[in-house]
């Protein structure tokens, strides 16, 4: 049978544990016991001594104050046992307020830890959300942060499986200039429901699942998507949901655990589109860049009754600081360079390549077009072509059906490398496919392919290698192809994959032409569909090889080379030819970044002069 001792001590063990609060009334309750039995003997003892400072209130009052101010007994007078008990009060009072300091000073070092564990539930609204941490959050703050440059307030939270602490360094390191964004970050696991609750997914206004680094970062995503499913089970409100899977074959599995509000991208599929497109078009990537980042031009849907009724060709020249790309229509279908024959329906939405919202204004005079400027070269008919693809990877397969896709009858492709890829290659119709076996980054077996001969050269980049170690691969071979290249007066183009975008620096000392940094246009894509969950259909149509896409097509096709024109001009070329201008490249900045010579959106009537080598940025069937 348990003693009152042990009985005692529990109750004690029991107050202890239950934190500052129960040690403060703890204290608290002792500092009352002390008072009252202390003055409970002064009444009893010292009797003269009472009535020198009035009846028991004020010696109860005098022994508290002893209590909270051990200086106060300084001046006490009176007999040698009043004396004693005031000193018994004032010895008991320094205990008290002593441990009282040290809970307080505790307690609030606890909260403070605690606070700094990120476990407190944020309260927002109208906010965004990204669940996860990996390389690609840098990217997609630092696009958040620009995309909400105008507005008065905005909070970005941010939930992961990390330290707050050690997240909010690293966003404040990478990206130092937040603006008027305020980043919350709270430390907590995105698959489970309770951590979910810290960053108030049901005001938020829309959600980013990001990917980890690692093998397995499609079923990261996946089951986070689950856990987000499983709590809107029986709504369809709340904040959409954005995610990229890295394998496109996961898309359907990614689809039905996110649910309708759910938008997925196919990372492997687009960074395909882009490479090959890329391939064909250099200086796409350097054009993606600039649509899909908030720094530069962006797609925007305007409702504008204004224009109902008019054919979309004569619309063309309708804005003074955008260019009308298409039409979103009532039903959802995107229109991206229609016919200039379709009548623009009051219901529709104007699709316009904007620097800013508030710049999209009707303009309130006709365009300058100056006639003579207009050139009527006719275009060259394709050619079969010679392509070298260095390397080997899981996206590989892909390349070659799209390229195969787009090659003229009769074109060759080479593939040179280590591995034994003969099987995996798969069947095609307009390409003749070679493998070699050659390590790229080997100058003999290099000279050996002879890319001299070829008008295309592709890079891949290595698979089973981190990141790092793959770029420094790339870098090698571009170097060796740099080389090789010098005194052709045709070189070959060079389209390169890299991985991390912190190596494109390095990789323009070797003058390729294109560099695709599918991880990085990945995240502003995602970015984007964040901002404006109606740009899904727009990327989409724009990036699928059956639509209208993104061509740099040769400017005598549109300009006389050396005649002073205008943009303007160069739009209405462009849509004789049944095609939507949205800007023009210089050759001279070819390599010069951060633009590399890709103008969006110029000033319509800015004096213009284009050469021989510079390129039209159109958006065309082909």
């Amino acid at each position: 049978m348990a003693r009152w001792r042990d009985r005692v001590r529990y109750w004690f063990d029991n107050t202890m544990s239950r934190g500052t609060p129960a040690l403060v009334g703890l204290l608290g309750l002792a500092s009352l016991v002390l008072v009252l039995v202390v003055s409970a003997l002064v009444l009893l003892f010292a009797p003269v001594d009472v009535r020198a400072h009035g009846e028991w209130h004020g010696v109860f009052w005098m022994s508290l104050l002893r209590t909270l101010d051990p200086g106060t007994m300084g001046g006490d007078q009176g007999g040698l046992t009043f004396l004693g008990l005031m000193l018994l009060v004032t010895l008991g009072g320094i205990f008290i307020v002593s441990s009282f300091i040290g809970v307080l000073t505790t307690g609030l070092e606890n909260k403070i830890a605690v606070l700094r564990k990120g476990r407190s539930r944020i309260v927002e609204r109208d906010h965004t959300v990204l669940l996860g941490w990996s390389e690609q959050i840098f990217t997609v703050v630092a696009e958040l942060v620009h995309a909400n440059r105008s507005s008065r307030t905005s909070c970005v939270a941010v939930l992961a499986n990390k330290d707050k602490a050690a997240m909010d360094e690293a966003i404040r390191s990478r990206v130092p200039d937040l603006g008027r964004t305020r980043i919350v970050c709270r430390s907590g696991d995105p698959l489970h429901p309770a951590d979910l609750d810290l960053v108030s997914l049901s005001t938020a206004r829309s959600v980013m699942v990001l990917p980890t680094d690692g093998p397995d970062s499609d079923i990261h995503v996946v089951k986070v998507l689950l856990s987000l499913g499983s709590r809107a089970a029986d709504t369809t409100q709340g904040p959409h949901v954005v995610a990229a899977v890295a394998d496109s074959t996961n898309l359907r599995a990614a689809q039905l655990a996110g649910g309708r509000r759910a938008q997925l991208v196919g990372a492997d599929e687009l960074a395909v589109r882009l490479l090959v497109n890329a391939h064909r078009q250099s200086g796409l990537s350097a054009v993606c860049a600039d649509l899909l980042a908030f720094a530069g031009n962006e797609f925007y849907l305007r409702s504008e009754p204004a224009l109902a009724g008019r054919a979309f060709g004569d619309i063309i020249h309708a804005y003074e600081l955008g260019v009308p790309v298409g039409l979103r229509h009532r039903d959802g279908r995107i229109s991206l360079n229609p016919s200039p024959g379709l009548s623009v329906d009051a219901a529709d939405e104007v699709i316009v390549l904007a620097e800013d919202d508030t710049l999209v204004q009707l303009a309130d005079r006709g365009p300058r077009i100056v006639d003579g400027a207009i050139s009527l070269r006719p275009r060259h008919d394709p050619a079969p072509e010679h392509t070298l693809m260095l390397g080997w990877n899981k996206r590989a397969p892909q390349i070659i059906e799209l390229l195969d896709k787009f090659a003229f009858p009769r074109s060759r492709l080479q593939i040179a490398c280590l591995d034994q890829v003969e099987h995996l290659i798969p069947t095609t119709t307009n390409l003749t496919v070679d493998v070699t076996a050659a390590d790229p980054t080997d100058r003999p077996d290099l000279e050996a392919l002879d890319p001299r001969a070829c008008q295309h050269v592709i890079v891949l980049s290595s698979d089973g290698l981190g990141a790092q170690q793959a770029d420094a691969r790339t870098l090698i071979t571009l170097l060796h192809l740099r080389d090789l290249a010098d005194g052709l007066e045709q070189p070959y183009s060079i389209v390169s994959e890299i991985n991390d975008d912190n190596n494109r620096a390095i990789a323009e000392v070797t003058r390729a032409d294109d560099f695709v940094v599918s991880d990085k246009l990945i995240s502003l894509l995602l970015t984007q569909l964040t901002e404006n969950r109606h740009l899904a259909e727009v990327f989409e149509d724009l990036f699928n090889p059956t639509g209208a896409e993104i061509y740099l097509k040769p400017a005598p096709g549109y300009l006389l080379p050396g005649t002073p024109a205008n943009f303007s001009t160069i739009a209405q070329a462009a849509a004789q030819h049944g095609e939507t201008a949205i800007g023009y490249r210089i050759h001279a900045e070819f390599y010069r970044p951060p633009s590399y010579g890709v103008v969006l959106n110029p000033p319509k009537d800015a004096p213009l002069t284009l050469t021989e080598k510079d390129r039209v940025i159109v958006l065309a069937e082909d």
